[in-house]
Protein backbone atom coordinates (compact mmCIF):
# COMPACT_ATOMS: atom_id res chain seq x y z
CA UNK A 1 0.00 0.00 0.00
CA UNK A 2 1.72 3.03 -0.84
CA UNK A 3 0.95 6.51 1.52
CA UNK A 4 -1.61 8.11 -0.21
CA UNK A 5 -3.60 5.03 -0.18
CA UNK A 6 -2.78 4.12 3.71
CA UNK A 7 -3.73 7.76 4.80
CA UNK A 8 -7.38 7.73 2.99
CA UNK A 9 -7.63 4.60 4.98
CA UNK A 10 -6.96 6.32 7.95
CA UNK A 11 -8.87 9.20 7.11
CA UNK A 12 -11.79 7.08 7.35
CA UNK A 13 -10.98 5.46 10.70
CA UNK A 14 -10.25 8.54 11.99
CA UNK A 15 -13.55 9.83 10.60
CA UNK A 16 -15.95 6.99 12.54
CA UNK A 17 -14.09 8.38 16.06
CA UNK A 18 -15.57 11.69 15.34
CA UNK A 19 -16.40 14.07 16.90
CA UNK A 20 -13.79 13.49 19.58
CA UNK A 21 -13.99 15.12 22.98
CA UNK A 22 -12.85 19.02 23.58
CA UNK A 23 -10.37 18.14 25.79
CA UNK A 24 -8.74 15.33 23.32
CA UNK A 25 -8.72 17.51 20.40
CA UNK A 26 -7.20 20.68 22.13
CA UNK A 27 -4.45 18.47 23.42
CA UNK A 28 -3.59 16.36 20.12
CA UNK A 29 -4.09 20.10 18.48
CA UNK A 30 -1.95 21.75 21.14
CA UNK A 31 0.89 19.27 20.61
CA UNK A 32 0.50 19.97 16.78
CA UNK A 33 0.83 23.65 16.78
CA UNK A 34 4.22 23.28 18.52
CA UNK A 35 5.52 21.02 16.48
CA UNK A 36 4.66 22.81 13.88
CA UNK A 37 6.41 25.89 15.24
CA UNK A 38 8.78 24.52 16.16
CA UNK A 39 9.98 22.27 12.90
CA UNK A 40 8.86 24.74 10.30
CA UNK A 41 11.44 27.64 11.56
CA UNK A 42 13.81 25.19 12.63
CA UNK A 43 14.20 24.05 9.70
CA UNK A 44 14.95 27.71 7.92
CA UNK A 45 17.51 27.99 10.62
CA UNK A 46 15.67 29.19 13.97
CA UNK A 47 17.76 29.45 16.73
CA UNK A 48 15.51 28.09 19.66
CA UNK A 49 14.83 24.89 20.95
CA UNK A 50 12.04 23.02 21.01
CA UNK A 51 11.74 23.73 24.94
CA UNK A 52 12.47 27.20 24.51
CA UNK A 53 9.82 27.35 21.78
CA UNK A 54 7.16 26.04 24.25
CA UNK A 55 8.41 28.09 26.88
CA UNK A 56 8.10 30.93 24.48
CA UNK A 57 4.16 30.71 23.33
CA UNK A 58 3.00 28.67 25.75
CA UNK A 59 3.86 31.27 28.73
CA UNK A 60 5.98 34.44 26.86
CA UNK A 61 9.73 33.31 28.52
CA UNK A 62 12.40 34.34 26.37
CA UNK A 63 15.35 32.70 25.78
CA UNK A 64 18.90 33.81 27.07
CA UNK A 65 21.35 34.19 24.57
CA UNK A 66 19.04 34.01 21.71
CA UNK A 67 18.66 36.41 18.89
CA UNK A 68 15.40 38.42 19.76
CA UNK A 69 14.62 37.99 15.81
CA UNK A 70 14.43 33.97 16.26
CA UNK A 71 11.98 35.34 18.78
CA UNK A 72 9.68 37.21 16.96
CA UNK A 73 9.88 35.07 13.88
CA UNK A 74 8.39 32.22 15.92
CA UNK A 75 5.78 34.49 17.60
CA UNK A 76 4.98 35.43 13.94
CA UNK A 77 4.87 31.81 12.47
CA UNK A 78 2.54 31.00 15.68
CA UNK A 79 -0.01 33.70 14.63
CA UNK A 80 -0.01 32.41 11.16
CA UNK A 81 -0.74 29.19 12.71
CA UNK A 82 -3.03 29.94 14.96
CA UNK A 83 -4.60 31.86 12.19
CA UNK A 84 -5.22 29.33 9.81
CA UNK A 85 -6.55 27.20 12.68
CA UNK A 86 -9.34 29.94 12.95
CA UNK A 87 -10.56 30.77 9.11
CA UNK A 88 -10.11 26.77 8.29
CA UNK A 89 -13.52 26.48 10.50
CA UNK A 90 -15.26 29.14 8.18
CA UNK A 91 -15.71 29.10 4.37
CA UNK A 92 -12.97 31.36 3.43
CA UNK A 93 -11.95 30.57 0.29
CA UNK A 94 -7.72 30.63 -0.71
CA UNK A 95 -6.88 33.68 -3.08
CA UNK A 96 -3.90 35.57 -3.63
CA UNK A 97 -5.24 38.28 -0.72
CA UNK A 98 -5.25 35.37 1.82
CA UNK A 99 -1.95 34.15 0.66
CA UNK A 100 -0.27 37.59 1.33
CA UNK A 101 -2.43 38.25 4.88
CA UNK A 102 -0.85 34.94 5.76
CA UNK A 103 2.83 36.18 4.36
CA UNK A 104 2.33 39.23 6.64
CA UNK A 105 0.97 37.36 9.78
CA UNK A 106 4.26 35.19 9.35
CA UNK A 107 6.95 37.82 9.33
CA UNK A 108 4.84 40.57 10.94
CA UNK A 109 7.42 43.42 9.74
CA UNK A 110 9.87 44.57 6.89
CA UNK A 111 13.92 43.36 7.49
CA UNK A 112 16.69 43.64 5.83
CA UNK A 113 18.75 40.62 4.46
CA UNK A 114 21.75 39.61 2.63
CA UNK A 115 21.45 39.06 -1.37
CA UNK A 116 23.44 38.97 -5.05
CA UNK A 117 22.96 41.29 -7.52
CA UNK A 118 22.28 39.91 -10.98
CA UNK A 119 26.05 39.87 -11.44
CA UNK A 120 26.25 38.24 -8.20
CA UNK A 121 27.99 40.96 -6.28
CA UNK A 122 26.74 40.80 -2.71
CA UNK A 123 24.38 43.15 -1.46
CA UNK A 124 21.23 43.53 0.69
CA UNK A 125 17.53 43.72 0.16
CA UNK A 126 14.75 44.75 2.00
CA UNK A 127 11.83 41.85 2.68
CA UNK A 128 8.77 43.49 1.90
CA UNK A 129 5.82 41.61 4.09
CA UNK A 130 2.66 40.87 2.37
CA UNK A 131 3.46 41.25 -1.33
CA UNK A 132 5.43 39.56 -4.00
CA UNK A 133 9.15 40.08 -4.48
CA UNK A 134 10.45 42.89 -6.19
CA UNK A 135 14.42 41.38 -7.22
CA UNK A 136 15.35 37.88 -8.35
CA UNK A 137 15.69 35.06 -5.52
CA UNK A 138 16.91 32.49 -7.04
CA UNK A 139 19.60 30.27 -5.39
CA UNK A 140 22.74 28.69 -5.83
CA UNK A 141 22.99 24.94 -5.68
CA UNK A 142 25.62 22.94 -4.09
CA UNK A 143 27.14 22.02 -7.44
CA UNK A 144 27.41 26.14 -8.34
CA UNK A 145 24.76 26.10 -10.34
CA UNK A 146 22.02 28.57 -10.36
CA UNK A 147 18.87 27.33 -9.84
CA UNK A 148 16.31 29.81 -11.15
CA UNK A 149 12.65 30.66 -9.61
CA UNK A 150 9.68 32.77 -11.17
CA UNK A 151 11.34 36.39 -12.13
CA UNK A 152 9.81 38.91 -9.94
CA UNK A 153 7.79 40.07 -13.60
CA UNK A 154 6.05 37.15 -14.03
CA UNK A 155 5.23 36.24 -10.35
CA UNK A 156 1.86 38.03 -10.16
CA UNK A 157 0.35 35.75 -13.40
CA UNK A 158 1.81 32.80 -11.94
CA UNK A 159 0.07 33.16 -8.43
CA UNK A 160 -2.98 34.10 -10.16
CA UNK A 161 -2.87 31.30 -12.64
CA UNK A 162 -1.99 28.77 -9.09
CA UNK A 163 -4.97 29.64 -7.13
CA UNK A 164 -7.33 29.40 -10.72
CA UNK A 165 -5.50 25.70 -11.15
CA UNK A 166 -6.14 25.22 -7.24
CA UNK A 167 -9.76 26.30 -7.12
CA UNK A 168 -10.78 23.91 -10.49
CA UNK A 169 -9.13 21.04 -8.42
CA UNK A 170 -10.86 21.73 -5.25
CA UNK A 171 -13.76 21.82 -7.15
CA UNK A 172 -13.19 18.64 -8.89
CA UNK A 173 -15.03 15.87 -6.57
CA UNK A 174 -12.73 13.70 -7.97
CA UNK A 175 -9.70 15.51 -6.37
CA UNK A 176 -7.45 14.06 -3.80
CA UNK A 177 -7.22 16.24 -1.35
CA UNK A 178 -3.95 14.92 -0.41
CA UNK A 179 -2.51 15.42 -3.51
CA UNK A 180 -3.90 19.05 -4.25
CA UNK A 181 -1.98 20.06 -0.76
CA UNK A 182 1.21 18.47 -1.86
CA UNK A 183 1.15 19.47 -5.20
CA UNK A 184 0.35 23.13 -4.23
CA UNK A 185 3.29 23.24 -1.87
CA UNK A 186 5.46 22.12 -4.79
CA UNK A 187 4.27 24.76 -7.34
CA UNK A 188 3.74 27.91 -4.64
CA UNK A 189 8.17 26.73 -4.23
CA UNK A 190 8.88 26.45 -7.77
CA UNK A 191 7.62 30.27 -7.94
CA UNK A 192 9.31 31.20 -4.97
CA UNK A 193 6.69 34.93 -5.00
CA UNK A 194 7.86 36.58 -1.85
CA UNK A 195 11.62 37.72 -0.84
CA UNK A 196 11.77 35.28 2.39
CA UNK A 197 9.80 32.69 4.20
CA UNK A 198 8.41 30.56 0.90
CA UNK A 199 8.86 27.56 2.87
CA UNK A 200 7.18 28.12 5.88
CA UNK A 201 4.54 29.87 3.63
CA UNK A 202 3.98 26.51 1.68
CA UNK A 203 3.75 24.18 4.56
CA UNK A 204 0.95 26.74 5.83
CA UNK A 205 -0.84 26.62 2.93
CA UNK A 206 -0.13 23.21 2.32
CA UNK A 207 -1.68 22.34 5.73
CA UNK A 208 -4.25 25.20 5.49
CA UNK A 209 -6.06 22.62 2.37
CA UNK A 210 -5.29 19.73 4.83
CA UNK A 211 -7.25 21.09 7.88
CA UNK A 212 -10.45 22.54 4.96
CA UNK A 213 -10.43 18.26 4.36
CA UNK A 214 -10.39 16.80 7.74
CA UNK A 215 -7.15 15.77 7.80
CA UNK A 216 -4.45 16.66 10.37
CA UNK A 217 -1.48 18.56 9.49
CA UNK A 218 1.45 17.75 8.31
CA UNK A 219 4.69 17.88 10.16
CA UNK A 220 7.85 18.03 8.58
CA UNK A 221 10.43 17.58 11.00
CA UNK A 222 13.80 19.44 11.36
CA UNK A 223 15.80 15.50 11.71
CA UNK A 224 14.06 14.95 7.84
CA UNK A 225 15.29 18.04 6.06
CA UNK A 226 17.55 16.49 3.94
CA UNK A 227 14.77 14.19 2.96
CA UNK A 228 12.45 16.71 2.47
CA UNK A 229 14.64 18.91 0.25
CA UNK A 230 15.73 15.50 -1.69
CA UNK A 231 12.16 14.61 -2.19
CA UNK A 232 11.68 18.85 -3.41
CA UNK A 233 14.72 18.00 -5.97
CA UNK A 234 13.41 15.08 -7.77
CA UNK A 235 10.29 16.88 -8.49
CA UNK A 236 12.59 19.39 -9.98
CA UNK A 237 13.99 16.73 -11.78
CA UNK A 238 10.46 15.70 -12.77
CA UNK A 239 9.34 12.99 -10.67
CA UNK A 240 6.54 14.84 -8.32
CA UNK A 241 5.97 11.43 -7.28
CA UNK A 242 8.80 11.54 -5.10
CA UNK A 243 7.58 14.83 -3.50
CA UNK A 244 3.68 13.31 -3.28
CA UNK A 245 4.42 9.72 -1.31
CA UNK A 246 7.11 12.37 0.79
CA UNK A 247 3.93 14.18 1.90
CA UNK A 248 1.55 10.95 2.19
CA UNK A 249 4.25 9.38 4.47
CA UNK A 250 4.45 12.57 6.70
CA UNK A 251 0.37 12.79 6.72
CA UNK A 252 0.25 9.05 7.60
CA UNK A 253 2.11 10.01 11.14
CA UNK A 254 -0.24 12.81 11.47
CA UNK A 255 -3.41 10.61 11.47
CA UNK A 256 -2.06 7.55 13.36
CA UNK A 257 -1.01 10.15 16.09
CA UNK A 258 -4.30 11.50 15.76
CA UNK A 259 -6.04 8.68 15.68
CA UNK A 260 -4.52 7.13 18.95
CA UNK A 261 -5.16 10.95 20.98
CA UNK A 262 -8.74 10.05 19.90
CA UNK A 263 -9.43 6.26 21.07
CA UNK A 264 -7.47 8.25 24.70
CA UNK A 265 -4.03 6.74 23.85
CA UNK A 266 -0.95 7.95 24.55
CA UNK A 267 -0.04 10.55 21.92
CA UNK A 268 3.91 10.88 22.94
CA UNK A 269 6.02 10.21 20.32
CA UNK A 270 10.00 8.35 20.96
CA UNK A 271 12.21 11.69 21.25
CA UNK A 272 9.30 13.66 23.28
CA UNK A 273 10.78 12.70 27.02
CA UNK A 274 13.56 14.62 25.91
CA UNK A 275 11.47 17.47 24.54
CA UNK A 276 9.63 17.76 27.80
CA UNK A 277 13.24 17.63 30.30
CA UNK A 278 14.26 20.35 28.06
CA UNK A 279 11.18 22.24 28.73
CA UNK A 280 11.23 21.51 32.48
CA UNK A 281 15.12 22.16 32.66
CA UNK A 282 13.85 25.26 30.41
CA UNK A 283 11.05 26.22 32.77
CA UNK A 284 13.28 26.12 36.18
CA UNK A 285 16.17 27.75 35.00
CA UNK A 286 18.56 24.82 35.29
CA UNK A 287 21.99 25.79 34.03
CA UNK A 288 23.65 23.07 33.05
CA UNK A 289 27.07 25.20 33.17
CA UNK A 290 26.11 25.54 36.82
CA UNK A 291 27.83 23.96 39.71
CA UNK A 292 27.70 23.88 43.72
CA UNK A 293 30.51 25.42 45.90
CA UNK A 294 33.11 23.17 47.15
CA UNK A 295 36.94 23.66 47.19
CA UNK A 296 37.61 23.13 43.38
CA UNK A 297 35.31 25.90 42.87
CA UNK A 298 36.13 28.35 45.64
CA UNK A 299 39.72 27.63 44.22
CA UNK A 300 38.77 28.40 40.79
CA UNK A 301 36.95 31.67 41.83
CA UNK A 302 40.05 32.96 44.20
CA UNK A 303 42.73 32.30 41.27
CA UNK A 304 40.32 33.87 38.22
CA UNK A 305 38.35 36.56 39.73
CA UNK A 306 39.55 37.85 43.52
CA UNK A 307 43.44 38.10 43.12
CA UNK A 308 43.08 40.36 39.91
CA UNK A 309 40.57 42.30 41.84
CA UNK A 310 42.17 42.55 45.48
CA UNK A 311 45.78 43.58 43.11
CA UNK A 312 43.85 46.38 41.41
CA UNK A 313 42.31 47.40 44.58
CA UNK A 314 45.43 47.43 46.24
CA UNK A 315 47.32 49.82 43.71
CA UNK A 316 44.31 51.83 43.99
CA UNK A 317 44.41 52.26 47.44
CA UNK A 318 48.12 53.40 46.77
CA UNK A 319 46.21 56.36 45.12
CA UNK A 320 44.62 57.67 48.17
CA UNK A 321 47.59 57.01 50.60
CA UNK A 322 48.99 60.17 50.56
CA UNK A 323 46.31 61.74 52.33
CA UNK A 324 47.18 59.74 55.26
CA UNK A 325 49.79 58.83 57.88
CA UNK A 326 49.17 55.59 57.60
CA UNK A 327 47.03 52.81 55.42
CA UNK A 328 46.79 49.09 54.88
CA UNK A 329 45.44 46.39 52.29
CA UNK A 330 44.03 43.49 53.25
CA UNK A 331 41.75 40.60 53.21
CA UNK A 332 39.41 39.69 56.14
CA UNK A 333 36.50 38.23 57.47
CA UNK A 334 35.00 41.26 59.52
CA UNK A 335 34.84 44.85 58.70
CA UNK A 336 36.49 46.06 62.52
CA UNK A 337 38.97 48.48 62.11
CA UNK A 338 41.67 46.36 63.32
CA UNK A 339 40.90 42.64 63.12
CA UNK A 340 42.68 40.11 64.29
CA UNK A 341 41.98 37.56 61.86
CA UNK A 342 43.55 39.55 59.07
CA UNK A 343 45.26 38.32 56.12
CA UNK A 344 48.74 39.96 55.45
CA UNK A 345 48.84 42.80 53.04
CA UNK A 346 48.38 41.60 49.72
CA UNK A 347 47.34 37.83 50.67
CA UNK A 348 48.29 35.03 48.40
CA UNK A 349 46.11 33.14 46.43
CA UNK A 350 46.76 30.41 48.92
CA UNK A 351 45.66 32.87 52.03
CA UNK A 352 42.26 33.72 50.08
CA UNK A 353 41.37 30.01 49.36
CA UNK A 354 41.84 29.16 53.12
CA UNK A 355 39.91 32.29 54.44
CA UNK A 356 36.93 31.27 52.52
CA UNK A 357 37.14 27.29 52.21
CA UNK A 358 37.34 27.00 56.03
CA UNK A 359 34.39 30.02 56.37
CA UNK A 360 31.34 28.46 56.68
CA UNK A 361 29.71 31.31 56.57
CA UNK A 362 31.40 31.84 52.49
CA UNK A 363 32.00 35.64 53.78
CA UNK A 364 35.18 37.78 52.65
CA UNK A 365 35.70 41.63 52.43
CA UNK A 366 39.06 43.13 50.36
CA UNK A 367 39.96 45.84 52.17
CA UNK A 368 42.27 49.87 51.82
CA UNK A 369 42.49 51.20 55.50
CA UNK A 370 43.64 54.31 55.88
CA UNK A 371 44.50 56.48 59.33
CA UNK A 372 44.63 59.48 60.33
CA UNK A 373 43.97 62.55 57.55
CA UNK A 374 46.96 64.67 56.94
CA UNK A 375 45.78 68.11 57.98
CA UNK A 376 45.62 69.30 61.40
CA UNK A 377 42.25 69.75 61.37
CA UNK A 378 40.86 66.22 60.40
CA UNK A 379 43.66 64.15 61.86
CA UNK A 380 40.48 62.03 63.60
CA UNK A 381 39.30 60.58 59.93
CA UNK A 382 39.78 57.54 58.91
CA UNK A 383 38.11 56.26 56.10
CA UNK A 384 37.71 51.86 55.08
CA UNK A 385 37.56 51.02 50.99
CA UNK A 386 35.77 47.81 51.47
CA UNK A 387 34.45 45.34 48.41
CA UNK A 388 32.78 42.24 50.13
CA UNK A 389 32.85 39.09 48.55
CA UNK A 390 29.68 36.39 49.73
CA UNK A 391 29.91 32.74 48.56
CA UNK A 392 26.23 31.51 47.69
CA UNK A 393 25.37 27.70 47.01
CA UNK A 394 25.46 28.25 43.11
CA UNK A 395 26.95 31.40 43.01
CA UNK A 396 29.60 34.25 44.38
CA UNK A 397 28.31 38.01 44.58
CA UNK A 398 31.27 40.41 44.63
CA UNK A 399 29.56 44.04 45.93
CA UNK A 400 30.36 47.47 46.94
CA UNK A 401 28.09 50.64 47.38
CA UNK A 402 24.90 50.53 44.98
CA UNK A 403 26.89 47.56 42.74
CA UNK A 404 26.09 43.93 43.54
CA UNK A 405 28.21 41.72 40.55
CA UNK A 406 26.56 37.75 40.68
CA UNK A 407 28.35 35.02 38.79
CA UNK A 408 28.01 31.42 38.53
CA UNK A 409 31.35 29.22 39.69
CA UNK A 410 31.94 29.06 36.22
CA UNK A 411 32.11 32.46 35.86
CA UNK A 412 35.21 34.82 36.45
CA UNK A 413 35.01 38.79 36.96
CA UNK A 414 35.85 40.46 33.85
CA UNK A 415 38.04 43.21 33.46
CA UNK A 416 35.09 45.86 32.74
CA UNK A 417 33.02 44.48 36.20
CA UNK A 418 36.12 44.75 38.20
CA UNK A 419 36.86 48.37 36.70
CA UNK A 420 33.31 49.18 37.55
CA UNK A 421 33.88 47.90 40.99
CA UNK A 422 37.01 49.75 41.86
CA UNK A 423 35.22 53.08 40.36
CA UNK A 424 32.28 53.06 43.10
CA UNK A 425 34.85 52.38 46.13
CA UNK A 426 37.26 55.27 44.26
CA UNK A 427 33.93 58.11 44.08
CA UNK A 428 32.78 57.28 47.46
CA UNK A 429 36.21 57.76 48.85
CA UNK A 430 36.98 61.09 46.49
CA UNK A 431 33.60 62.62 47.94
CA UNK A 432 34.92 62.53 51.20
CA UNK A 433 38.30 63.93 50.40
CA UNK A 434 35.95 66.79 48.49
CA UNK A 435 33.90 67.49 51.59
CA UNK A 436 37.18 67.88 53.70
CA UNK A 437 38.62 70.47 50.93
CA UNK A 438 35.34 72.37 51.09
CA UNK A 439 35.09 72.07 54.76
CA UNK A 440 39.19 73.51 55.09
CA UNK A 441 38.58 76.36 52.73
CA UNK A 442 35.02 77.34 53.30
CA UNK A 443 33.19 76.73 50.25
Amino acid sequence: MNPIEEALLLKNELDNLRPLQQEQEQRIMQKFRLDWNYHSNHIEGNSLSYGETKALLLFGITAQGKPFADHLEMRGHNEAVNWVLDVVKGDRPLTETFIRELHKLLLQKPYQVSAETADGKPTNKTVNIGQYKRLPNHVRTVTGETFFFATPEETPAMMQGLVEWYREMDGNPKSNPILLAAEFHYRFIRIHPFDDGNGRTARLLMNFILLRHGYPPVIIKTEDKRNYLSALEQADAGILSAFLDYIGKNLVDSLKLMIRGAQGENIDEPDDVDKKLEFFAKMLEVDERAVAKSSKTISFVVENSLVPLFDEFRQEGFKFSRFYSEWHSYATETTSSRPSRDIEASPSRDQLFHALDKNPAGNLFIINSFYRFRHPDFTSTNYMMTINIKLLEWTFTVATGSLSITKKYSQILNENEISRLIKVVNEEHTTLIESIYNAQSGA
